[in-house]
């Protein structure tokens, strides 16, 4: 599995996610401009001891990683999705694309693959989950898909 995240702005989410991906084996893509350093004592403090084992691809751009990844692997989880994240298969090879804390993932990318769009099902009154617990929903949901392939 495939997390992305672009253009994430906050350092502890960001080393959230990546102890999450390290201990699933889950590879974490992250799409540039970050709104902080990968060297941040907050953002290594978050990940803790797992980053040596976390594979992290940096991609300069969004259109950089797009023209990398087959779009019929990638889910793209916004508010704005009309399918519930559960109602998919989810396959090894799967990118799960997120976007910044403050503003989702770009409209444009919405409306190229609204079929690829997907939420997850929360109350009216709150925007959204945070995103390392939107992350660790999805993820979560997509191995137990695969019966947690290489984890015990």
């Amino acid at each position: 599995m495939h997390v992305v995240l672009v253009e994430p702005e906050i350092p502890p989410n960001t080393g959230n996610i990546a102890r999450t991906c390290a201990v699933t084996g889950t590879t974490l893509h992250l799409v540039e401009p970050l709104g902080f350093s990968l060297d941040e004592k907050h953002l290594k403090r978050a990940g803790l001891d797992y980053w040596q084992h976390l594979n992290l691809v940096l991609h300069p751009n969004l259109e950089s990683f797009l023209a990398t990844a087959a779009e019929k692997s990638c889910w793209f989880l916004t508010t704005k999705g009309k399918r519930s994240y559960v109602d998919v298969s989810y396959q090894p090879d799967d990118f799960l694309l997120f976007g910044k804390e403050t503003a989702g993932l770009p409209d444009w990318l919405l409306q190229k693959y609204p079929e690829r769009c997907l939420r997850i099902p929360m109350g009216k009154t709150i925007r959204s989950l945070n995103l390392s617990n939107s992350v660790a929903v999805v993820l979560y949901e997509a191995l137990r898909q695969q019966s947690f392939p290489d984890l015990l």
